[in-house]
């Protein structure tokens, strides 16, 4: 979405893991307001890439929510950008690119995690800070490439960029040392806002029904999903969809704007419901290759963790 809100406070949960990490598979879904940590994340990381069993990292890939800097980079419009004030007056004391006055629910789950700031892919600099992690994320980023296409960074060209940062880390840390850290790693997502909200916000009818769009957005995601396991990534965070017809950019769009675009709204809550079944489903072909390990429920988010091998 074009706007984040500072999350000053969130409930955070640990998933215990075993040491053998590598054959885990995680899922969390979280609402906007509720933060979930995987696994061993609150190990102490250092930049000199030392062989540690607890080093793990964060890398983050979506829309605004989780956006810190990188559409500063790239030749887009105003709407897209947060380089400006107020953004960032409360805690940086000058702007970032966060679309927040502060930091982002990824700053956060890094601090916990006792990571550094994850930086932006496209920020020039030391390529060491980058060994904690990548922000891939890009305000205005959908699942579909068509999603404010050429001013933005698709979710699909956030992969590629993953894959550039998986290639230089097979260089520094070796085969198999990279294997383990990417296993380690914790994916977190935020992605599909932009998909179900552009239509509106560009006057554009959608050529399918909502049902349909949704199962494009869902295959997109998907996709990603086993790209990211594929290459060794066990341990994945999605933030949901948030009710967006009551979002002030989408309740302008009614004639009168004293209620929520409904339409809107239930493309979200179609989302959510799909992204959950869709979460679950991959659980479940990796629970038959694999025994289970830990599955949970808790305050209307489900989590889930699984040993098993490779789909």
């Amino acid at each position: 979405m074009r706007k984040s809100t500072l999350m000053e406070k969130v409930t955070q949960r640990t998933i215990s893991s075993s040491s053998s990490t590598t054959f885990f598979l995680c899922f969390f879904i979280f609402s906007s307001s509720i933060l979930f940590l995987a696994g061993k994340s609150a190990a102490k990381v250092s930049y000199d890439g030392d062989n540690d069993d607890n080093v793990t990292a964060l890398f983050i890939f979506g829309d605004s929510f989780l956006d810190a800097g990188n559409n500063n980079y790239i030749n887009t419009t105003t709407l897209d950008q947060a380089n400006f004030p107020p953004y960032g007056q409360t805690f940086f004391g000058l702007p970032t690119g966060r679309f927040s006055d502060g930091r982002l629910i990824s700053d956060f789950i890094a601090e916990y995690a006792k990571l550094p700031l994850i930086p932006p892919f496209l920020e020039p600099g030391d390529s060491q800070k980058k060994l904690c992690g990548v922000n891939f994320a890009s305000a205005g980023a959908g699942a579909l490439v068509e999603t404010f296409q050429g001013s933005v960074i698709s979710l699909r060209t956030q992969l590629d960029h993953y894959k550039k940062v998986e290639r230089l880390w097979r260089i520094k840390f070796g085969k198999e040392e990279s294997k383990k850290r990417i296993s380690r790693a914790v994916y977190l997502i935020s992605i599909g806002s932009n998909d179900y909200s552009s239509p509106f916000l560009t006057n554009q009818s959608l050529s399918v029904s909502m049902s349909q769009h949704v199962d494009i957005v869902i295959g997109n995601l998907t996709t990603f999903i086993h790209e990211i396991y594929k290459i060794g990534g066990r341990k994945f965070g999605f933030l949901n969809v948030p009710d967006l017809g009551c979002f002030p950019a989408l309740r302008i769009l009614k004639q009168k704007n004293d209620s929520c675009l409904r339409d809107a709204s239930i493309l979200a809550s179609i989302h959510n419901k799909a992204l959950s079944n869709l979460l679950f489903k991959m659980q479940r072909q990796v629970l038959k290759k694999g025994k289970k390990h830990v599955v949970g429920q808790g305050s209307g988010e489900e989590y889930s963790a699984v040993e098993g091998r490779e789909l």
